[in-house]
């Protein structure tokens, strides 16, 4: 495999004065949205991607000011660099799960994952046509097969309806179970943007193995159509407004219903 010849991020501004990173060289699958909010006292990190290469440094220029790092949910492709971050928030539900590495688990390559995962992200609808999950290596000699996501645990656990404030704009937490026992959201109710994570996003959604849970997808999808959000930034794929979130959670609801 090739070394990656460009900066290992991509950062664009994504309006509201949020910044969008995202890794290019990582599959679209595992390819994890980072938001990043400057606010007037603190700086929100929302997921860090898969922690190949250190995003605290890559983007240090935004990180001006103290930095509060959230974390979607515990899956490897949202908490790969949260481990640089001193002041670490996430889900009770989650806690315990991203203090263990074995629990976080993940993988670059299909051999790293049960046979039966793989069969899942195809069945949802994933085209996962390579057998790894990366275009590019990080530099020279890197070993794939020995990825693993350093401890995280949160240093502040949140739960439903809790307050991340920077200053000058402040997001309530929604939990949002469904497609992870921890999975929440951060909605700024004056502005109307929502960082959904996971739980919604427009593309494939994931609610098997382990963590899913149908009934609970389900709640939260019927919870989010009801948000009178104006932008949706999601842990995957391009952002949305309150017409697509909408037609999404019903697509899901439907889905889930024929499913029985």
């Amino acid at each position: 495999m090739k070394v990656a010849t460009d900066p290992w991020f991509s950062r664009q501004d994504a309006g509201d004065g949020i910044w969008h990173v995202s890794e290019p060289y990582v599959d679209a699958f595992a390819r994890c949205n980072i938001w990043i909010v400057p606010g007037s006292k603190q700086v929100l990190v929302v997921d860090t991607g898969m922690g190949l290469v250190s995003l605290r440094e890559a983007e240090a220029p935004l990180f001006d000011r103290p930095v509060t790092a959230v974390a979607t949910h515990y899956h490897f492709d949202h908490v790969g660099s949260l481990h640089e971050f001193p002041v670490r928030l996430a889900h009770r539900a989650g806690a315990a799960l991203l203090a263990d590495s074995r629990s976080i688990g993940g993988a670059l390559h299909r051999r790293g994952f049960h046979p039966l995962m793989w069969q899942a992200f195809l069945d949802a609808g994933y085209a996962l046509s390579r057998d790894d999950l990366l275009t590019a290596l990080p530099y020279a000699g890197y070993d794939i097969d020995s990825y693993s996501v350093e401890p995280c645990a949160p240093t502040r656990v949140l739960e439903e309806g809790d307050v991340v404030d920077i200053g000058d704009r402040a997001f309530e937490v929604l939990h949002l179970p469904g497609h992870s026992p921890d999975s929440i959201g951060l909605y700024d109710a004056e502005r109307g943007i929502l960082f959904s994570g996971d739980a919604v996003y427009d593309g494939p959604l994931l609610d098997g193995g382990q963590d899913g849970d149908l009934d609970r997808y389900v709640a939260t999808m019927e919870r989010l159509r009801t948000l009178p959000v104006q932008a949706v930034h999601g842990g995957h794929e391009a952002s949305f407004g309150r017409e697509r979130l909408v037609e999404l959670c019903d697509r899901y609801i439907a889905r889930a219903s024929a499913r029985g």
